[in-house]
This record gives structure tokens, C-alpha cells and sequence, in this order.
């Protein structure tokens, strides 16, 4: 994209720097000449986008960004670390929305409400709701900024199942049976037998949230305001109980349909997997959709599809941990007796801002972020797979000259974007874990007892007593009645 056209709809970024230039100074002058923005995020996509935007931010602005790309399993550490040291060699960060919490608890996370408020460039009223209401805010102050829309979607090959006589999976159960069905298949002509399944699995990766998405869909039957990780009442996690064994099950069985080494894939393993043919069935982001449209890398075009992810016909019953068949009553929401809870995993990077940085700095991390949301470079990013940004705003779940340009056909648009706003419509979407410490909940007591269970290194039983046990002591060390408050009110609970 060409400088001049990068001008168009930055006004806003030119207006937060103006009280910055000396009265009298050329208008020609950058706002932010000699500031310096040390950004960080995780290692590959978003690191991607970020870095090469920056010079064009430099080119208008002044402002230097350098980006610091870590390992996402050391993200969430190094930024706490760095700010609640007082170290604050970090100026701004892109990370989890989720983590905002611990960052804002410590008075580390500057709270951006009034820039955001006096910023017409940034069409706030175009990022999607859910974004702007869980991804942005905590206790309705404005605290990052929406880079990238997140949550799981299935995705699966049209041809594959067509030839196979196989419809698109609607319940976990389907989606084993058609892995199943297909694997060892042939799928991309090339002589070799392909996989039923691609799901990442890799330790301290993606396999703890891919275990909620089949817990979600036995647990969460009333709506978002129900939650999937812990009973309202108490505090309880619900782990000790039919749902989340029937998950562990899930995740065990289609190791066997997916590549030899699926435990040691990442999502950026998974992801060229599908796009190469080799893959009938895949769980992801919206990445993937993106990714299959690239000519230089998808062997899929026009034959791939995507879907809301699958559900359930049996719900849980919380008071007796049991599995129990949808009735009108306990699964409200459901679409032809199926029970749908699609899970807003990580919930769409974003942008969050040092309270401790220097004036000057914030004034040019506020505005690079500015810069990178506005529909001018937003549109184009959500294109494109290797960014690791997906659709964010209203104007990008419809087809258009966007999508056609990137390569996408209208077909594709209407499942892609189709299975986005069916996701993000449902009543009964599961918002991410966003409590204090999440993170050990999630990223270090679930991620490893569901890892070593599938490596065989401890059976079911002791997956669930390790995740139970481990919960409930976080809960007792940080104070269940204060996170039991925390956890209700994240998910909007009375």
C-alpha cells in the first residue's frame, strides 16, 4: 500500500499529536520525531503485521516502533514481570484480552476511554459488539484497543465428505465419525494417505482451550450468562463430571485420526496442514479460512468449508454430573436438538498501553494502535492469513471487494463469513476465563494435565483430579469469594 493512501483517515492520529508540536512548528513537522514505541507480542503472526506497518507509521508520525516478538507460552509473564518490577522497558504490548485483569489490578494497564472516545478514525461503532464490550473494556473503562477477532471455528473439505457421502459435522460425536471415515484418505492426489482430524495439540500451545470447546457444548445450554469453566453458585469447577471426561475422550480419539505427531503440533502446524490438502477436518480460528484462499500456499481453494463449531445433543446436568438429552428446557438454544456454544477462545488480540510510560510514548503507542485498527489497514490485515488478525468489525463479515480481492470467492465468503456471524450471534457463546490468574488456571494447571493425558502419562481419572485439585487450590489461594464475584461478573451471572 502506498504512503498516500495510508494518509487517507488519519486525521485522528495527526489530532492526538498536535498539542505534542510546539506552537508555531511547521505543520510539516512529525508529531513524534525521535519517540520510540517498544511494543511486544508473541513470536510469527501478529508479529508480522505489527513490524511491517511500522515503518509507514514512522514515514507519517515520527515515531519509531520496534517490535519485541516472544514465545506466546512467555508472553503473559514477561509483560508482568517487566511492569510490576518497575522495569518498564515495555512501552505498549498486544496479548490476550483476558490478561488485562491481572495487568489493570496492578495499576500497570493505562486506561485509554478518553482517547478512544475523542478518536473518530477509529470507527468504534463498526468494531463488533462483542469485541468492543469483552475484548476492550474491564468495568466499563476502555483498556485496549481491538486488533483481531477470535473464536473456534470447524473447518472441513467439501469434496472430501462429498466424495465420502458424509454431511458436515453438527455434534462431536459426527465430527469423530467422519474423521474417521475419511482417514488414511488420499486427499490432495499426491500418493500419501491423509488425515481425518487436525487438531493442535502441542504442550504449553493450543490443547487447553480445544478441551473447553467439547465441555462448552455439554455445560453451556442457557446462554452466555450460564459460563462452562466454574458453578456460579460456589465456585466449583465443573471438571469432576461427565461432560469434561466425554471431552478428555474426545480429544484421546481423534488423536487417532489425526497426523503421527499431532501432540507436538502447533496451529502454525496445523494450519499449512489444511491448506495442503491434507486434512478432511480441522478446529481453529479464522486464521484458516484465510489461509485456504492464499494461491501461493492452498491447495484447497474453492473446495474447503467452515462451520460454527460442532455441539451436543446431551447437556450436563450440574447437580449430578450427568449427561442428560436436550429438551426444550435445558437446551434452549439449541438448532435441530443440537446444543452449540461456540467458544471465544482467547477473545481477538489487542492493544494495552504501559500506565508507566512516558507521556510522549503513550501519546505514540495510542496512536500507532490507532493506526493499525483503522479500517484504511484493518481491512486489508483480516485478509490476509499470515497476519494472524481476523474480522473485527461489522464492515468485514459482509462480501465485498475486500474479500474478492483477497481471492475469495462469493461462495466461500457466504460459509466463511457465515459461520463468523452465526458464531458471533449466538446467545450462547462462551466468553474466555477472566479472572485474576487466569492464565495459571488455564496455561499451566489445564494445559498440563490435558497434555499428559495425552501422552498417556496419567489416565482420565487423574486428568480430572489434577485440573479439580489445581483449581480449586488457586481458587482457596486467591480467594474463592473474591474470584467467585470476579467470575460472575465477567460472564454477566446474577
Amino acid at each position: 500500500m502506498k504512503l498516500g493512501s495510508l494518509l487517507a483517515g488519519f486525521s485522528a492520529i495527526c489530532a492526538a499529536a498536535v498539542a505534542l508540536v510546539p506552537l508555531g512548528a511547521s505543520a510539516q513537522d512529525k508529531p513524534f520525531e525521535g519517540v520510540t514505541v517498544n511494543v511486544i507480542t508473541q513470536t510469527g503472526a501478529i508479529q508480522e503485521p505489527l513490524q511491517r506497518r511500522a515503518p509507514d507509521f514512522e514515514k507519517l508520525t515520527g515515531a519509531k516502533i520496534n517490535v519485541i516478538a516472544v514465545p506466546f507460552s512467555d508472553l503473559y509473564q514477561k509483560v508482568l514481570t517487566d511492569w510490576a518490577s518497575g522495569t518498564n522497558s515495555v512501552d505498549a504490548a498486544v496479548f490476550a484480552p483476558q490478561w488485562m485483569v491481572d495487568y489493570i489490578a496492578g495499576g500497570y494497564l493505562e486506561d485509554l476511554t478518553p482517547r478512544v472516545d475523542a478518536d473518530k478514525d477509529i470507527q468504534q461503532d463498526d468494531v463488533g459488539a462483542f469485541f468492543r464490550d469483552f475484548s476492550e473494556k474491564y468495568n466499563g473503562k476502555t483498556y485496549m484497543i481491538t486488533l483481531d477477532g477470535d473464536f473456534h471455528m470447524m473447518y472441513y473439505r467439501k469434496d472430501v465428505l462429498e466424495a465420502a457421502g458424509l454431511k458436515v459435522p453438527t455434534t462431536w460425536d459426527e465430527y469423530l465419525a467422519v474423521a474417521k471415515a475419511t482417514h488414511g484418505k488420499d486427499m490432495n492426489g499426491d500418493g500419501t494417505p491423509d488425515f481425518g482430524s487436525c487438531i493442535a495439540k502441542k504442550r504449553n500451545a493450543q490443547s487447553y482451550w480445544f478441551v473447553m470447546d467439547v465441555v462448552g457444548a455439554m455445560t453451556q445450554s442457557k446462554g452466555t450468562n450460564q459460563g462452562t469453566f466454574f458453578n456460579t453458585k460456589d465456585m466449583t469447577p465443573l471438571v469432576d463430571n461427565e461432560a469434561f471426561r466425554k471431552a478428555l475422550d474426545f480429544l484421546k480419539e481423534s488423536t487417532q485420526y489425526g497426523p503421527p505427531d499431532e501432540l507436538n503440533l502447533d496451529v502454525s502446524d496445523t494450519r499449512p496442514l489444511f491448506a495442503s490438502g491434507r486434512c478432511a477436518l480441522n478446529l481453529d480460528w479464522g486464521d484458516v479460512g484465510t489461509i485456504a484462499i492464499d494461491a501461493k500456499q492452498s491447495k484447497v481453494m474453492g473446495k474447503w468449508g467452515a462451520a460454527i463449531m460442532p455441539g451436543s445433543k446431551e447437556v450436563l446436568n450440574w447437580d449430578t454430573g450427568k449427561l442428560e438429552a436436550c429438551s426444550a428446557e435445558a437446551c434452549p438454544h439449541a438448532v435441530d436438538g443440537v446444543n452449540h456454544a461456540p467458544f471465544a477462545a482467547f477473545g481477538g488480540w489487542g492493544g494495552g498501553i504501559n500506565a508507566k510510560a512516558q507521556d510522549k510514548v503513550k501519546d505514540a503507542a495510542y496512536a500507532y494502535f490507532s493506526f493499525m485498527t483503522q479500517p484504511a489497514q484493518s481491512n486489508s490485515d483480516v485478509t490476509i492469513g499470515g497476519t494472524g488478525f481476523n474480522p473485527y468489525r461489522t464492515s468485514q463479515l459482509s462480501y465485498s471487494d475486500l474479500w474478492k480481492g483477497a481471492g475469495m470467492s462469493e461462495d466461500e465468503a457466504k460459509i466463511y463469513l457465515g459461520a463468523i456471524n452465526q458464531s458471533m450471534s449466538s446467545p450462547n457463546m462462551i466468553l474466555d476465563l477472566r479472572i485474576p490468574q487466569n492464565q495459571k488456571y488455564q496455561q499451566v494447571v489445564l494445559d498440563e494435565a490435558v497434555s499428559r493425558f495425552l501422552a498417556g502419562e496419567i489416565d482420565k481419572e487423574a486428568t480430572v483430579k489434577a485440573v479439580a485439585d489445581g483449581w480449586n487450590e488457586l481458587n482457596d489461594e486467591i480467594g474463592k469469594d473474591q474470584q467467585l464475584e470476579f467470575y460472575k461478573a465477567t460472564i454477566g451471572a446474577k
